[in-house]
């Protein structure tokens, strides 16, 4: 008899707590992105040689989290001070196309803190360093369909892309240091054609 009354405490505790958890983000909407969309953001950076693109940055309660695509050239070696490291955004790199060298390290070399007021900073991954280079790297040569983590804080530097690669990219935002970026203002980008400096 004991062990059925507290199993049967244990039960109430367990569905007690469970119907008192509310989602983190209350009546919050999902967000479907076409593959004809993606395809043209990748069309676009081919065209304009456009390195980063935010596609969507969602407000999702406690976090933002967006969606990027990526293109890169051809890189025979590193460029100088190509460490990147953000401060507050962790990031997930799915491969779609192309192949190269990515380092990754949260032990900087030479860093320094990349101006506040600079399009990456404020639109794309929030604070953060660039680098010399990083001790102590772990290097994976990336393909399609391969998946990376990058947390907040590790650096991360491609050493070498054999032809180009293409990736998508999730931003992981808890501090929302990134504005939203929503379909219509996707739809408006896409029509708009590149500033060049």
């Amino acid at each position: 008899m004991k062990s059925m009354t507290f199993a049967a405490i244990l039960t109430f505790a367990a569905v007690g707590s469970a119907v008192a958890q509310e989602p983190t983000c209350k009546m919050c909407p999902g967000t479907y992105i076409p593959s004809g969309e993606v395809q043209a953001y990748i069309d676009r950076a081919k065209q304009f040689n456009i390195i980063d693109q935010q596609v969507r940055a969602v407000d999702i309660g406690k976090s933002n989290l967006a969606v990027g695509l990526v293109y890169r050239g051809k890189l025979e070696k590193p460029a100088e001070m190509s460490v990147a490291e953000h401060d507050l955004v962790s990031e997930l790199y799915h491969v779609i196309e192309g192949t190269g060298t990515l380092v990754l390290s949260p032990e900087l070399v030479g860093a320094k803190r990349r101006p506040p007021d600079s399009e990456t900073v404020r639109m794309l991954n929030g604070p953060g360093q660039n680098a010399a280079s990083v001790n102590n790297g772990v290097t994976y040569n990336l393909k399609p369909g391969d998946v990376v983590i990058i947390p907040a804080g590790t650096g991360h530097w491609f050493t070498k892309i054999d032809d180009h690669i293409v990736y998508l990219m999730v931003r992981i935002d808890p501090d929302k240091a990134t504005p939203a970026k929503t379909e219509a203002d996707s739809k408006q980008y896409l029509a708009t054609p590149p500033r060049r400096p």
